[in-house]
């Protein structure tokens, strides 16, 4: 006596077996079959890529963010000189890009770089630096290269002296993503 085969159970093209038609008529609520279809191998797509996601997590417990820091990179040449910082009186007054002047902002003016260009200012007298945005023309007063908002003369340390030796660069904003050790 061998072993009795039965005929797979293939249905005709267009039918299914009876279980899985109730099922899909449950679930399908008034859609089309190709409907129907197309979210159910949605639901299979999202549940076999949630169980590969979890299987990628390491050992500690959850995916590991890669943090990422900004540096910034000059783009231009740098200029030596004399720069001052904007008097109390210029508070709203109009600047040459448009905007109104706001003391605690990053404003800085220059003569020739154009609006919206990143600068990094350096003071030479003590070494902080910090960075600002060109959205003004300016300064008028000869031997000076840049004035600055009050806040950014105070993140200098110069506001004691109204005047400072600094370094103005123009930079690029260059987000770096650090490896997770």
């Amino acid at each position: 006596m061998g072993f009795q085969r039965h005929a797979p159970h293939h249905p005709a093209r267009g039918q299914m077996p009876d279980r899985l038609a109730e099922d899909l008529r449950k679930v399908r609520g008034g859609r089309s079959r190709k409907a129907t279809l197309r979210v159910v191998a949605s639901c299979a797509v999202l549940g076999f890529s949630s169980l590969t996601m979890g299987c990628a997590q390491s050992a500690e417990g959850g995916p590991q963010p890669v943090a990422s820091a900004t540096v910034d990179r000059p783009v231009g040449e740098p200029q030596v000189g004399t720069a001052s910082y904007y008097a109390r009186h210029f508070t709203g007054r109009r600047m040459a890009s448009g905007g109104r002047f706001d003391p605690h902002s990053d404003t800085i003016a220059h003569r020739t770089l154009p609006f919206g260009t990143v600068v990094r200012v350096t003071n030479l007298n003590n070494g902080l630096s910090t960075t600002g945005t060109v959205q003004d023309r300016g300064p008028w007063t000869r031997g000076r290269i840049v004035d600055l908002s009050p806040r950014i003369a105070r993140n200098l340390n110069m506001i004691q002296s109204g005047l400072a030796q600094v370094e103005v660069v123009p930079v690029e904003r260059v987000e770096v993503a650090e490896a997770a050790d």
